[in-house]
């Protein structure tokens, strides 16, 4: 099977097992999501919602927490791990969105990555989820892991492994397949223990990789 074959029959196997798959993260603005992402680096989704409802009841919006006392950003932050780092991007990110963006978070790609603690990861997951606009695949720890042991991309930068995809999937599946594969490793192809009798892709696993 050609690779961008076995890719797109990945793609339908993927979907026929997540047709509802969403970001496992909480939020109800383009904001809201890209501190969540912030957070969310090394550490887990569910550590991230169960710090974010206190972070947005006192600082709701950028403006807000550009001025916010960073000793308490830090400390509301601090389970998410590695926490005066985050507080620190995420104030400065705040900043630089009340000052040059009207407090706004931009729909662009170059925009978003300008931001302190923004890369090109968290940039995509922003433009996809809240604008629908397919950036680029998003290559976690997950897709990265799940990419090689299809044999669809094996790379160490995230980057080629996100380009690799994106010359395998067309763009309309880019934002979809991001999302079914971090979901796919979560649940069924973990990496230590893979459940690979309940897997919908196992018929086109070459079991490469880890």
């Amino acid at each position: 099977m050609k690779p961008k074959e076995r890719a797109g029959r990945i793609v339908d196997l993927l979907a026929e097992a997540y047709p509802g798959a969403e970001c496992e993260l909480h939020y109800s603005s383009p904001w809201q999501l890209l501190v969540a992402t912030v957070l969310s680096a090394q550490c887990t989704d569910v550590r991230v919602n169960q710090v974010t409802p206190e972070l947005f009841r006192r600082w709701p919006g950028p403006a807000e927490l550009a001025s916010a006392d960073t000793a308490e950003l830090e400390e509301v932050v601090r389970p998410t791990g590695f926490y005066r780092n985050k507080a620190r991007n995420l104030q400065q990110a705040a900043r630089c969105l009340v000052a040059d963006h009207g407090g706004e978070v931009p729909a662009d790609l170059d925009a978003l990555v300008e931001l302190p603690g923004v890369g090109r990861k968290t940039a995509k997951v922003v433009l996809g989820e809240a604008f629908g606009i397919a950036a680029g695949v998003t290559v976690d720890t997950h897709v990265r892991r799940l990419a090689k042991r299809l044999g669809l991309a094996d790379h160490r930068d995230p980057e080629v492994v996100a380009a690799r995809l994106e010359g395998l999937v067309p763009r309309e599946h880019w934002v979809d397949m991001s999302m079914r594969l971090i979901l796919h490793g979560r649940r069924v192809c973990n990496a230590r223990t893979p459940r690979c009798g309940e897997c919908s892709l196992e018929p086109l696993c070459p079991k490469v990789g880890v």
